[in-house]
């Protein structure tokens, strides 16, 4: 059996592909690769300040989530 082109695909169409073939990994590492477009991006640390401003976000976002 051919696979699609998973890095053609929108990410609907894959979502959709990935629900009807549950079994299929790699489609599944395609989806998550391709990530979600409502996710906020942050930079990576480049100074101590940086970092410590990381933590932060990291600890409110485990404090809510926990």
């Amino acid at each position: 059996m051919t696979k699609p082109g998973f890095s053609h695909m929108s990410r609907q169409e894959l979502r959709g592909y990935v629900l009807a073939h549950r079994d299929d990994d790699e489609a599944i590492e395609a989806l998550i690769q391709m990530g979600s477009p409502n996710a906020p991006v942050y930079p990576f640390p480049q100074t101590e300040d940086d970092l410590k401003v990381m933590e932060e976000i990291l600890q409110k976002k485990l404090a809510n989530n926990g």
